[in-house]
């Protein structure tokens, strides 16, 4: 398995990590219409990148992850930021009961594609959500393999949108929509290849 841990301290030190984050942010925004009555929950935080530019539109938001050296910088980073809307929490939606807050939204990037039980965390990702809530989820298109070269584990080597959707739909949500949010490009043994990372939106009905 990747130890997130270790890596957890230079994270932010990554550009591309940082511009990454930023587009995904942009896409939310232009996605779904962010207020700051909204309460959310970033699943597979990290060190917040994305949350911090998503802070100044919502209201309280709970930043999840699994690795406590992640959330070690990210409590950090809210400290010394003065935010006062963002909450680190030690979660593994696989194994632990769920919040017993909902959520008007919930949100991830590059994170599913590492988690074995995509479908069952869809599942529990709808139950987070308060009636009209808003599902965003970041990740991989389907690749070969060639992705990740820094010896990371990862379960799913991307997604095939059409199948990705079938499985939100199975969890109870509607009106899945898939955009392009941003590209990764990578020296893959010479070859610039392009990975591209979708934003899939989807609702839980009223």
């Amino acid at each position: 398995m990747t130890n997130f841990d270790e890596r957890a301290k230079d994270w932010d030190t990554d550009p591309m990590k940082v511009e990454r984050a930023q587009s995904v942010a942009n896409a939310i925004r232009n996605a779904i219409p962010l207020t700051a009555e909204m309460s959310a929950l970033e699943y597979g935080c990290g060190t917040g990148l994305l949350s911090f530019f998503l802070q100044p539109h919502l209201g309280k938001i709970t930043l999840a992850d699994t690795s406590q050296g992640m959330l070690d910088v990210l409590t950090e980073k809210i400290a010394t930021s003065g935010v006062t809307n963002m909450t680190p929490l030690r979660l593994d939606l696989s194994t632990d009961p769920l919040p017993a807050q909902p959520f008007n939204l919930t949100y991830s990037l590059m994170t599913l594609h590492h988690i074995e039980g995509a479908r069952d965390i869809l599942k529990k990702f709808h139950a987070l959500l308060k009636p009209g809530g808003w599902l965003c989820v970041a990740d991989l298109d389907k690749e070969d393999g060639t992705f990740h070269t820094d010896g990371t584990t990862e379960v799913h080597l991307g997604f095939e949108r059409g199948k990705l959707q079938k499985w939100v739909e199975d969890a109870g949500f509607s009106g899945v929509k898939f955009s392009t949010a941003y590209e990764i490009k990578k020296d893959i043994d010479g070859v610039i290849k392009t990975f591209p990372v979708f934003l899939l939106t989807a609702r839980k009905a009223n």
